[in-house]
This record gives C-alpha cells, sequence and structure tokens, in this order.
C-alpha cells in the first residue's frame, strides 16, 4: 500500500463557489454539509457554494468552511479505503487534520473554528494589525533585523513555510517600519498579506486564554494517527498535549517546514493537499522539488490521485 501523508490548508485558501462541484458530483456527502449547518447554527453551505466573498472571508466563516471543504473530500478518500499514515495541517488546517485524525469531532470542530476565528478577529483593534510575507532572508536574518524596531511596536515570525518564504505577524505601524529593515538586510521582497490580523504573534495572547475555555468544553480524544503539531513540527497522538499545543498555536510560530521534512523521515510516496487551493503543494515542493505531490479539490483532481493511489506498485 502506498504511504500518504494528508496536509490540509488553513485561512486563505477560501473561495465561492469550493466544494461545490464534489458536493454535487458525490450525494453520499451532502448529509455532512446538513450537519454542519446545525453545528454552526448558519447556512455554511450557501455562503460556501455562492458568497458573498466577503462575508466568506470574514474569519468566523472562513475557518469553518475550509475545514468543512477538507473533511468532505477525507471521507469519500476514507470510503474509497485510503488511510494516510499521518496529517499535518497548517494553521487552521491543523483542526482538520486532528478531526481527519479521529481526535475531535466534526460536529465539535465547526463551532470551536467559529469562535477561534471570532476570537482571532476581536483580539486587537480590527485594522491596526497585519501579517507580511518576506522573501528571500532567513528566520535569523529577520529576527536580527527586527531588532531595529521601537519596542512598542510588535513584530514576530509567524509562518515559518519553506526555504526562504517566512511571514512576520504584528502592529501595522511595526510592520510599515520593518519593511526597510528587512530590505536592507536583504529581503527580496517584502508582501503586506490580505488578513484582518497579527495572528500567530505576541498579539494573541489574550485571544488564547479565552480560546482555552472554548477548548476545555469540547471532548478531545488520543488521535489515531499521526498528527504533526505546527507548534513543535513533531507528531502528537495523546489529547492533552494537542489540546496544550492548540492554545500555544494561536500565539506560536507555524513551523511548517520543519514539519514536512521530520514528516521525511517516515519514507512517504506521496503528500496529499485536501481541501480548496494549491498552496501548500507549493510550499512542499519549495522544500523538496522531488516530492511527489497531489492537490485534491474536485473531482477530476479526486480521480487522479486515486488512479494513482489504486495502481500496483
Amino acid at each position: 500500500m502506498k504511504r500518504v501523508v494528508f496536509m490540509f490548508p488553513g485561512q486563505g485558501s477560501q473561495a465561492v463557489g469550493m466544494g461545490k462541484e464534489i458536493h454535487d458530483t458525490y450525494p453520499d456527502i451532502q448529509s455532512l454539509y446538513e450537519r454542519a449547518n446545525e453545528a454552526v447554527t448558519k447556512d455554511l453551505r450557501q455562503l460556501m457554494f455562492t458568497g458573498p466573498a466577503d462575508a466568506l472571508t470574514e474569519t468566523e466563516n472562513a475557518q469553518p468552511a475550509l475545514l468543512l471543504s477538507s473533511i468532505a473530500l477525507q471521507q469519500l478518500l476514507a470510503q474509497e479505503g485510503v488511510e494516510p499514515v499521518a496529517t499535518v495541517g497548517h494553521s487552521l488546517g491543523e483542526y482538520s487534520a486532528l478531526v481527519a485524525a479521529g481526535s475531535i469531532s466534526i460536529e465539535e470542530a465547526l463551532p470551536l473554528v467559529a469562535t477561534r476565528g471570532k476570537l482571532m478577529e476581536e483580539s486587537f483593534p480590527k485594522g491596526q494589525g497585519s501579517m507580511s510575507a518576506v522573501l528571500g532572508l532567513s528566520q535569523q536574518e529577520i529576527t536580527e533585523a527586527l531588532k531595529g524596531l521601537p519596542a512598542d511596536e510588535i513584530v514576530d515570525v509567524a509562518n515559518l513555510n519553506c526555504p526562504g518564504q517566512i511571514v512576520i505577524s504584528g502592529t501595522k505601524t511595526g510592520l510599515e517600519l520593518a519593511e526597510p529593515l528587512l530590505t536592507e538586510a536583504g529581503a527580496r521582497r517584502v508582501i503586506q498579506l490580505n488578513v484582518s490580523g497579527p495572528f500567530h504573534s505576541r498579539l494573541m495572547k489574550a485571544a488564547s486564554e479565552k480560546f482555552a475555555e472554548s477548548l476545555e468544553r469540547v471532548h478531545i480524544s488520543d488521535a489515531t494517527l499521526l498528527v504533526y503539531a505546527n507548534v513543535t513540527a513533531k507528531p502528537i497522538t495523546d489529547h492533552t498535549e494537542i489540546k496544550d499545543l492548540l492554545i500555544k498555536q494561536l500565539y506560536s510560530p507555524v513551523q511548517f517546514e520543519t514539519s514536512i521534512r521530520n514528516i521525511q523521515d517516515m519514507n512517504i510516496d506521496a503528500f496529499v493537499e485536501i481541501g480548496n487551493g494549491k498552496v501548500l503543494c507549493g510550499l512542499v515542493k519549495k522544500i523538496d522539488r522531488k516530492v511527489k505531490t497531489f492537490s485534491i479539490q474536485d473531482p477530476v483532481s479526486l480521480e487522479k490521485f486515486l488512479n494513482w493511489y489504486k495502481e500496483e506498485q
């Protein structure tokens, strides 16, 4: 049997129409969307399929929408007998990874990530925090350059995505002041991201404290598969550790590159991105271009993957 790892995308991958073709082609999963609507007490399916885009992009809607579209595909793969050897997610995608690994039920995960999104939005004044992608510098070079910022402007390393692509997060003013410092340090480009807050930075500490209360009300089991945690880049299965790391994840950097490198030690045949977009496949290729990747988001890409998976080795 081929050894595959499921990867689940995070916020930013949402788009109006996401998952519609899969939903319409496979009636088996339509009940999942009905259960999801009940769990979040809103018409998530309608929002995903027809928008409007600005409502779908709101963090408290985008997060459950991305989770739902990923898990619908994962369930179809499970029906076809596809079992990964491990799962990994990028930020919000970690929740999809945990649902796929049997640690959290979809009914509990959906309202939990909607709450997570709401708390992330509310934890810092709107429009005063953001994130930027820095191209062409190492983590050490970025950290060094950020030392030149005024003490009252907080900017942290937030996502370690792949060689030469690191995301920073903090106050709007801090990010503006950081740009010339990073350029001077040799950054090829500093690109402002279209996000509504300073996610994965110290500025999310208040949100993490409130989120811990919501997490207490959710039943988390030991995972049945290895889940590579964003905070440590290491595999976890223990429910207590999962809970602890989900709280830390809100204000800690996403160690995506190291997670992928650690997973490669497991002798993997392919990395499979499940859900909207192809962002994670792009990052994996930049980490190691020889690695085989698939992104599954519609019936055509699902078929293509299944044909490969079921081929005789």
